[in-house]
């Protein structure tokens, strides 16, 4: 998974790990929580609405991992 998302192909792709860790784990990793974030934070912002559009919608008791508001 990237630091930058480029395309909603990798914002995708970190939707279903998120959904597949949310779904093993007891503990979502820091490591993973870390990763994404730096995705959120360096993506442009047209991704990371998508990113919590998508999350809301699949995995939306993640949100708090993550913040709540998108970045605009």
């Amino acid at each position: 998974m990237p630091y930058r998302w480029i395309s909603r192909k990798d914002v995708d792709e970190a939707i279903v790990v998120i959904m597949n860790t949310m779904e093993e784990e007891e503990v979502f990793p820091e490591w993973l929580r870390r990763t994404i974030q730096a995705a959120i934070d360096d993506s442009d912002p047209e991704y990371v609405r998508y990113f919590y559009d998508e999350v809301k919608r699949f995995a939306p008791v993640s949100l708090k991992l993550f913040g709540e508001t998108p970045v605009v």
